[in-house]
């Protein structure tokens, strides 16, 4: 067994020696590194198991009766089981992204195209709404900006729920969509794009934001072409001084609910705009990652004529562009999770 391994399960049995006599403030911090380390630790101590009694059956295999036969294929199985482990705990080793436990704020702004980008945004934005619901995930939006044919120019909305970051991660960067809008007579295939965002929502143990840093401003929430849709001053407009950020809340009835959302706005884009500046100065970081996830960068395209959608970080396609509309993302996300493995694995 490799060293490392041996490593694992001294440290493993160490933290137990170490829950027998903690203090209670100790007990969930000794607890939690133990159950993070337990489904490595079974796997380890299975694989064990299996190459005692490899060694076992290689002596049984070295006679010339039916006994060394029966060794022989025992050998074949457990050499098998031994390799799947061994490939099990290299995926179980590799570090996980500490904000896959997030919740999310989503950003879809309409781009080139017009209407028709700002009805590709609500499309999207129902499609994400879709497969949270299909994942069990909340979803409510904070603020949004349509326009007169039911399109959205902008929408920001919040994505709770088991994993949330760790799937929807890869969606940021620009969507772009070819085919024929309902407007357009002649039969022509308009392209357009979308832009996606995706920041893994921080509470304040996460990030401290002074708030002297904050101009918070209150005003009467509007609705579509910027008519009052209210007389009480809910909505709620914050500004991050520092940086120039903004975030605003109106969907929500009272002030303080919006203030509420508006601030879990700004700390996502604070902590999003410090990590973009971070990752400038290493670009390094990036290699072992699909894409940047820079809202720049041209992630997907829809082709409706081909009822084809590519995703360009893996170049590779997708058929039943309508059905991937209604939620159905698992083929996409499954192939972009699986990818991301991969380079990790090569990476270390």
């Amino acid at each position: 067994m490799k060293p490392s391994y041996t490593k694992i399960l001294e440290e493993y049995h160490s933290l137990s020696e170490k829950l027998s006599h903690a203090t209670p403030e100790e007990i969930a911090k000794f607890g939690k590194q133990q159950s993070d380390l337990f489904p490595v630790v079974e796997k380890i101590q299975e694989l064990e198991k299996h190459e005692k009694e490899l060694e076992e059956n290689k002596i049984l295999a070295e006679g010339k009766d039916e006994l060394a036969e029966i060794a022989q294929e025992e050998i074949r199985v457990i050499s098998k089981r031994v390799a799947t482990l061994e490939e099990e705990i290299e995926t179980l080793l590799i570090p996980s992204d500490p904000l896959d436990e997030k919740n999310i704020i989503i950003e879809i702004r309409a781009g080139a195209g017009g209407d028709e980008s700002a009805l590709f945004a609500a499309e999207l934005f129902r499609m994400y709404a879709k497969y949270a619901e299909k994942q069990k995930w909340q979803t409510s939006i904070i603020s949004a900006s349509r326009n007169d044919i039911g399109g959205y120019k902008e929408v920001v909305f919040e994505m709770k729920g088991k994993k949330v970051y760790s799937k929807m991660k890869f969606e940021s960067g620009v969507h772009r969509v070819q085919r024929v809008p309902e407007t357009e007579k002649a039969g022509r295939v308009h392209t357009s794009t979308v832009t996606v965002a995706v920041l893994p929502e921080f509470d304040q143990t996460d990030i401290d934001i002074p708030m002297k840093d904050l101009e918070m401003t209150a005003n009467t929430a509007s609705g579509h072409g910027g008519q009052s849709v209210n007389t009480t001053y809910s909505a709620i407009k914050i500004v991050h001084l520092p940086t120039g950020i903004t975030a605003q809340s109106q969907d929500e009835r009272s002030q303080a609910q919006n203030r509420e959302k508006a601030l879990a706005v700004i700390r996502s884009r604070v902590a999003a705009f410090y990590q973009e500046q971070r990752e400038k100065e290493y670009k390094d970081k990036r290699k072992a990652q699909i894409g940047s996830g820079d809202r720049s960068e041209k992630i997907r395209t829809y082709n409706f004529p081909q009822d084809r959608l590519t995703d360009h970080r893996i170049n590779q396609n997708f058929n039943q562009i309508y059905t991937i509309l209604e939620g159905n993302l698992d083929l996409i996300i499954n192939a972009l999770l699986e990818e991301d493995l991969k380079l990790k694995k090569a990476a270390i």
